[in-house]
């Protein structure tokens, strides 16, 4: 069952349990918007995987530290029901420094954080970690 597509204004949720952000949505200010969506997938209870395919402009401080609080007071819901984020990158370098950095968001928020070369990468990540059972983790995610 996919959550009501009108709760939400910051994520895009019409390919659930495939929930996209749209980076032009994440104004100054946003933060409370955010939540909103974050709080409707908690209700909603399916299992889901975060995709960023578009590159993320630089977020003003106060919205990384509301995010980052709601983060934390909600580390363990959100856990139990987020399988996994996954980031399209294509460049190698980027990639890499993208990787780097999920391993400490990984870390402190409990969630599998992977970055893709390619959408059809990206695709087969999400497939693993939704759990469909059909295919073992893809080798490119892996290295």
């Amino acid at each position: 069952m996919k959550p009501d597509t009108a709760l939400f204004a910051i994520h895009d949720v019409s390919d659930f349990p495939i929930v996209r952000f749209r980076p032009e949505t994440a104004v100054t200010g946003y933060a409370p918007l955010w939540e909103n969506d974050m709080d409707a997938l908690l209700r909603h209870g399916v299992p889901f995987v975060m995709l960023f395919e578009a590159e993320r402009s630089d977020e003003a401080h106060v919205d990384r530290k509301r995010r980052g609080l709601w983060l934390k007071h909600n580390k363990m819901a959100l856990a139990a029901i987020c399988r996994g984020l996954v980031s399209v990158e294509a460049d190698a370098q980027e990639r890499a420094r993208l990787q780097a950095m999920a391993a400490g968001a990984m870390k402190a928020f409990g969630i599998v954080q992977e970055v893709a070369a390619t959408r059809e990468e990206a695709d087969a990540l999400m497939v693993w970690l939704l759990g469909s059972g059909r295919m073992a983790r893809p080798r490119a995610a892996a290295e």
